[in-house]
């Protein structure tokens, strides 16, 4: 499935239980709004996948390739799994698919340093920036980028074939 910037969308034949892929940050933006959903905060999908113990994957603190959602493209046809294909590897709020599968964007700013400096209770990223957050690790990269604490960064208005978004609900 592709995404525009104002939220349209084309699936592909067979794809449509594969996560989204190829899409800006605005148009993951713009599929939220429309649905009345928002992008998670990095602190927020961290929570989801970490929890209360901030367990080093979501399942756990020791490495099981059984329960993660795919990495160094072990997938079928060398791309993503159908969600929810892992279903051993949910977090500790059941959450699927938060280690592997697709970089997921974030709602904050990118800043390597943020967190060193950051309010302690649910930080929203930087007021600014030139890239944003994105949180998972991917199914065309190796393992140690599918830790729960992993971050990394993408150009809001670029695309690529492993990042994609998972949309989360305001609290009332």
């Amino acid at each position: 499935c592709r995404i525009s910037d104002s939220g349209g969308y084309a699936s592909e034949p067979g794809w449509g239980t594969h996560p989204v892929v190829e899409v800006t940050w605005a148009g993951a933006v713009a599929y939220c709004a429309h649905y009345g959903y928002v992008l998670p905060s990095e602190a927020q999908w961290e929570y989801a996948a970490r929890g209360p113990e901030a367990s080093v994957y979501p399942w756990g603190d020791i490495w099981d390739a059984t329960k993660c959602c795919n990495i160094d493209n072990l997938g079928p046809d060398g791309s993503t799994f159908p969600v929810g294909s892992f279903p051993a590897g949910a977090s500790w709020c059941g959450a699927l698919d938060m280690a592997g599968n697709v970089w997921e964007w974030c709602a904050d700013w990118w800043n390597g340093t943020y967190y060193a400096t950051s309010p302690g209770l649910n930080p929203t990223g930087p007021a600014t920036g030139e890239y944003r957050a994105v949180r998972s690790g991917s199914w065309d990269f190796h393992v140690y980028l599918c830790r729960s604490s992993c971050r990394s960064n993408g150009a809001p208005t670029g695309t690529r074939y492993d990042r994609g978004f998972r949309v989360a609900v305001d609290a009332p």
